[in-house]
């Protein structure tokens, strides 16, 4: 018997630490917000999820606390983490008419038991029937359209919210990877410290996130960009307007760069000698939100002497992945880490 029967509605949810995504079977992608919520501090109910949660990040009254609940890819906040899911999933359930789901769920590569737990449990605490975890390298894989199931070699570098993860991938499984807890809010923070130190000015992760969107890069660009930032001057304490460039953005985040391209260049290193002549034909895949930085893949080819290209999509790289994981269970099972059924 096939898992799942015809009009049993699943969903797959890349629970990222910037951005939680979910996709319904036959519907494709349904939601796409930012992974914040907004609890009332006295009755520990939901003030507002999403974008409209993060408007208030840096802004609530004593009341009211805006969290982002997923810190470098993992669970921080449990309580939090709860609520959203919880809220996420009903919303969808009404929304779609859907009973109690399967679930499947883009996890980070380096997660621990305790942690995984924690995730199933939000999960199904959510309402759903029954919990699959996939990796997250993995279901990026899947959703870059990656020939997983193959006896050779492919390599993706999926640079999250909270995480870069590394996966050099055949015949269905991890064959070695590697994960570090700097990605795009390391950057953000980077740029806050670099605007403080060299400007003399205070911004807050949502204007640090814009400046990197729209000026950030790997390498020097071609013509040099600039954009206007507004802050807090810190020695009168008034608002303050400044320019910035890409070339000191691109200053601000060298560092945490750097460490990326090496914990690609160490997983190649530890890569079979039969993978790395498939991966150096096929070149790097990258996906996730960090492979829209300008001149990153260009920067990655020329540290590792191999092609890079940017994945069609890469910020719905996992989600696709967890969706055709619903939709071929049976043979995708091996890719799995666990699967839990509501007791």
């Amino acid at each position: 018997m096939k898992l799942f029967g015809f009009g049993s509605k699943d969903i797959g949810i890349d629970l990222g630490t910037a951005n939680i995504l979910v996709t319904l079977k036959g519907k494709g992608i349904i939601l796409n917000e930012p992974s914040v919520v907004a609890i009332n501090r006295k009755t520990q109910n939901i003030v507002a999820t999403g974008e409209e949660a993060r408007e208030m990040l840096g802004r609530t009254p004593e009341e009211i606390k805006a969290v982002k609940p997923l810190k470098d890819g993992v669970i921080a906040d449990f309580t939090a983490t709860q609520l959203l899911l919880k809220n996420i999933i009903e919303r969808i359930a009404q929304r779609y008419n859907i009973g109690k789901p399967r679930v499947v769920v883009g996890v980070p590569s380096g997660i621990t038991e305790v942690e995984e737990r924690a995730v199933e449990e939000s999960v199904l605490q959510a309402g759903a029937r029954e919990v699959y975890l996939i990796e997250e390298p993995m279901a990026a894989a899947i959703g870059a359209n990656m020939d997983i199931a193959e006896p050779n070699g492919n390599i993706i570098v999926d640079i999250g919210g909270g995480t870069t993860e590394v996966a050099v991938i055949s015949l269905g499984g991890i064959v070695v990877s590697n994960s570090i807890r700097i990605a795009g809010d390391e950057l953000d923070e980077d740029i806050i410290n670099y605007v403080k130190r060299e400007k003399n000015l205070a911004i807050g992760e949502t204007t640090a996130e814009e400046i990197k969107k729209e000026i950030g890069c790997a390498m020097p660009l071609v013509t040099e960009a600039s954009m206007e930032v507004r802050g807090r001057d810190l020695t009168t304490g008034l608002p303050e307007t400044i320019q910035i460039t890409s070339t000191e953005v691109e200053a601000a985040i060298r560092e945490s760069i750097e460490k990326i391209v090496e914990v690609v260049k160490q997983t190649l290193e530890r890569t079979p000698p039969e993978l790395s002549s498939d991966i150096m034909e096929k070149g790097i895949i990258l996906s996730g939100g960090g492979a829209l930085i300008k001149n990153l893949d260009k920067l990655l080819s020329i540290c590792t002497e191999m092609p890079v290209y940017v994945a069609e999509d890469p910020l719905q790289c996992v989600v696709k992945g967890t969706g055709k994981t619903l939709e071929d269970l049976e043979k995708l099972k091996t890719v799995l880490i666990n699967s839990r059924k509501r007791k």
